[in-house]
């Protein structure tokens, strides 16, 4: 059975209350469906070397690929924030090219939800075709 996009968005909210956060106090929680209707959650994880932390989305797909799942239909992410938070720019190219255009699903602290696909925020994105077609002309 599928997952629908509210049961995506109440798992990415549960995800959140692990948040390590300790310095920017940004909680953020994800949760990943594959297209099986398996759900991979993540927190963010912040380190005292804010360059080492790593956030939700990254963590939610790196446990998917890390347990043989390789391809998704949408992740949704919830925050703290009254307004919409999107997605940093890692995290926007590690989706792209790990999870392709998938539906990009917005919560806010309202529970409120905004649906966009990947590749409206990451137009031009960088990935394994952009390799293929440099090999081509040598």
């Amino acid at each position: 059975m599928s997952k629908t996009y509210a049961e995506l968005a109440r798992a990415a909210q549960k995800a959140k209350t692990f948040a390590h956060a300790p310095y920017s106090k940004f909680r953020v929680g994800a949760a990943l469906l594959t297209k099986n209707g398996k759900v991979f959650t993540g927190c963010n994880v912040e380190n005292s070397s804010y360059s080492l932390t790593i956030c939700a989305e990254r963590t939610a797909i790196f446990k998917a690929i890390s347990e043989g799942h390789h391809r998704f239909k949408a992740i949704a992410v919830s925050s703290d924030d009254s307004g919409f938070t999107p997605p940093c720019g890692a995290c926007r190219q590690v989706l792209i090219d790990l999870a392709g255009n998938i539906d990009f699903i917005m919560v806010n602290a309202k529970q409120q939800m905004k649906v966009v696909p990947l590749k409206i925020l990451l137009p031009f994105a960088f990935t394994s075709k952009n390799l293929r077609r440099s090999k081509k002309k040598k």
